[in-house]
């Protein structure tokens, strides 16, 4: 499953843009959003300054 941005929570600092290895992550309305394309690498979690993403069980 794909990572979950929680918008209410997002910055939008867009580190999770460049941290995302298949650009995944694009910036829609100044929050990040994640498509279909995501890998679910985890990758975009640890670089989220305000734990904003998380990963479906």
């Amino acid at each position: 499953m794909a990572a979950v941005i929680s918008v209410e929570t997002c910055t939008g600092c867009s580190a999770c843009v460049d941290a995302c290895p298949v650009t995944a992550i694009k910036m829609e309305n100044e929050k990040a959003a994640v498509s279909d394309e995501c890998i679910d690498c985890g990758a975009c979690v640890d670089q989220c300054p305000v734990q904003a993403i998380t990963m479906p069980d």
